[in-house]
């Protein structure tokens, strides 16, 4: 049984992508990771205070069971609120950046350019967003919403266009797809090797 040409050209794995366009689904990942650390590293760094009102405690009490007894609660505790920070910085970053990418390549993809302006729209939606399901009165989501899309467009233009400037300086300096032969293993080595030796 013959496939029509037409099924050929509607699917969505041999789409071209735009030279710049990041796979959000690599960046949530990423986004989720450095969400975890930022958050556990900031509880960790929270409750040193609480350990030295444990150490205060530690040393009034004389019995080495209840000295046992409150250091078990205290390093609890403490594991308690770093676990339940790395989780709660992992979606809050893992969210945002996902909301983020995506928006950026759903923009690209409907303009058919990847420029400035995608990184800019998809910064100030997502800032917007962000900012309107933060807690608060109507009244303050409101502020927090149009303060999130100005800050987002702001904070995102220039980071696109250093983005796209770097995305054209590596499509520059890499050798058309055709022009070169992939290796990999031993060869590919001993020819770098090779170069370098011979400079």
């Amino acid at each position: 049984m013959e496939v029509p040409d037409s099924a050929e050209s509607t699917d969505p794995k041999n789409s071209p992508r735009l030279a710049g366009t990041v796979n959000w689904g690599t960046a949530t990942v990423i986004g989720v990771f450095a969400g975890m650390l930022y958050g556990g590293s900031k509880e960790a760094a929270a409750s040193v205070s609480k350990d030295a009102e444990v150490m205060l405690k530690l040393g009034s009490t004389e019995d080495k069971r209840e000295q046992y007894r409150l250091m078990r609660d205290a390093m609890e505790k403490r594991f308690l609120r770093v676990t339940r920070g790395s989780i709660v910085g992992g979606i809050r970053l893992g969210m945002f950046t996902a909301a983020f990418y995506s928006m950026q390549n759903l923009l690209a993809e409907k303009r058919g350019v990847h420029d400035v302006f995608n990184v800019v729209g998809a910064g100030s939606a997502t800032a917007s967003a962000f900012g309107l399901i933060m807690p608060g009165s109507l009244r303050w989501r409101a502020r927090n919403m149009a303060l999130g899309s100005v800050l987002g467009a702001a904070f995102c233009f220039p980071l696109g266009w250093i983005h796209l400037k770097l995305v054209q300086m590596a499509t520059e300096a890499s050798p058309p797809p055709g022009q070169r032969e992939v290796k990999s293993g031993v060869s590919a080595a001993i020819e770098r090797l090779e170069g370098n030796l011979s400079k």
